[in-house]
Parts: C-alpha cells; structure tokens; sequence
C-alpha cells in the first residue's frame, strides 16, 4: 500500500518543514508494517513537495496513525497536506526486467471496484 502525502511550502518556511516531515518519517518508520519512505521535493518548482512511505497494508498504515508518537508528529503534518485522496492499494508490480504482475483488489465489490 502506498501513502503519497502532498505539500505545497513556501520556500521562506522549507527549513521547517523538512525538521517537522523527518520528525513525522522518523516516527512512521518506527511503527509495524512500515516498509519504506522519503521525502520529496519537486524538480521544477521547490515549493512542492510529498511525502511517500509505503506499507504492508491498510491495517498497518491506520494502526500507525493511532499511534501516540505518530499522533504527535506525524498526524499535524499530514493535516497539512493537499486536500486529496493519499492512500493507494498496488493493482500491478513489475520487478526491474519483469513481468506485470496484477493483483486483486482489497475493496469490497461494488459501484467503485
């Protein structure tokens, strides 16, 4: 599953917001189910930026968010972000010189599947 929070900074305030984004990674990284993350800053504007971690599951990634010192660092962040969809589930992974592989949706089946 993968979490892709974005930010719009501005570039006076980027000092402050890196130390709060490596404080809420840092305490995400801590948490079970936690597989990987970074901080990104786009190429063509440094007034964006995300935040991507990644986790085994849905279930982790909530659990994670209950968590009291994701809860101090991390959730007033993420609160911050662009008012968007941020959590998707992978449908289709392909290794380095592999093949698709698809998987099946965790959604319940319905209008939205």
């Amino acid at each position: 599953m993968l979490v892709t929070n974005r930010f719009v900074v501005d570039v006076d305030v980027a000092d402050d917001f890196t130390e709060r984004a490596h404080a809420a990674l840092t305490a995400l990284a801590a948490r079970p189910g936690y597989l990987r993350g970074q901080l990104v800053r786009a190429l063509d504007d440094p007034r964006y930026w995300s935040l991507v971690t990644e986790w085994e599951s849905v279930g982790t990634y909530r659990r994670a968010l209950g968590a009291f010192d994701v809860k101090v660092s991390a959730v007033p962040l993420l609160a911050e972000s662009v008012d968007e969809p941020s959590a998707y589930e992978a449908l289709a992974v392909a290794a380095p010189g592999g093949a698709v592989v698809v998987a099946e949706s965790d959604r319940a089946a319905g209008p939205y599947r």
